[in-house]
């Protein structure tokens, strides 16, 4: 069976963002929040849907986006700087963003 201890870890980071669920998905786990998908843990690393306006603060951290294989990148998800993942205020913050675009 495959550690979940990190998955664990960060849904205990995201307890103040409402509703979050998990499901398996091709060896990863997607993260919804009140139905809808907006990050991706894969390998012990969290990735966080951006958008136009999100995704530069992750390029100006040095982050990259979401490669499930050598073939394929998944452009609109990028992985959470360590220091915003072990900061459950600012990742919670960061996770918001993620989630605005569907609500708007």
């Amino acid at each position: 069976m495959k550690d979940e201890s990190f998955k664990d870890f960060v849904l205990d980071q995201l307890v103040d963002i409402p509703d979050v669920t998990e499901r398996k998905m091709f060896g990863a786990f997607g993260l919804y929040s009140e139905g809808n998908f907006f990050a991706i843990i894969d390998d012990g690393v969290l990735y966080l849907k951006t958008d136009a306006e999100s995704k530069q603060k992750f390029i100006d951290a040095g982050m990259d986006c979401f490669r499930p294989s050598k073939d394929q990148v998944l452009k609109n998800y990028y992985e959470v700087p360590a220091d915003v993942l072990e900061d459950k205020e600012i990742l919670a913050r960061w996770a918001s963003e993620s989630i605005t675009p569907f609500q708007k």
